[in-house]
């Protein structure tokens, strides 16, 4: 909810310094510049976007083969060991260790 704010926020204060320069500047091309660099920017935020999905999807398939195959479960076993060693006065039942054994 806050991060809506900050972003009317950022869009408004463009406004009004855009607003400023037109009026104290004569500067007339300034929304025409706002809103390429707007478009622009969403453009390769989108594309950004897109190659991070191929990515997550990759590794969300080895991590489904590594789950399917029982590597996951031995590779928790394996680091929970390791990291025991990090807190040895704590109890194994904990909801912070089901995750790693």
């Amino acid at each position: 909810m806050v991060l809506n704010y900050i972003w009317i926020g950022f869009f408004v204060i463009a406004f009004i310094i855009a607003c400023c320069r037109v009026v104290f500047m004569g500067d007339t091309e300034i929304f025409t510049a706002i809103m390429n660099s707007t478009f622009d920017s969403s453009k390769t935020a989108f594309e950004i976007s897109l190659g991070l999905t191929g990515v997550l999807a990759l590794w969300m398939g080895v991590m489904k083969i590594g789950e399917r195959s029982g590597l996951i479960e031995s590779l928790s076993r394996f680091l929970s060991r390791c990291f025991a060693g990090f807190s040895p006065t704590s109890r194994k039942d904990i909801p912070c260790w089901v995750p790693s054994s």
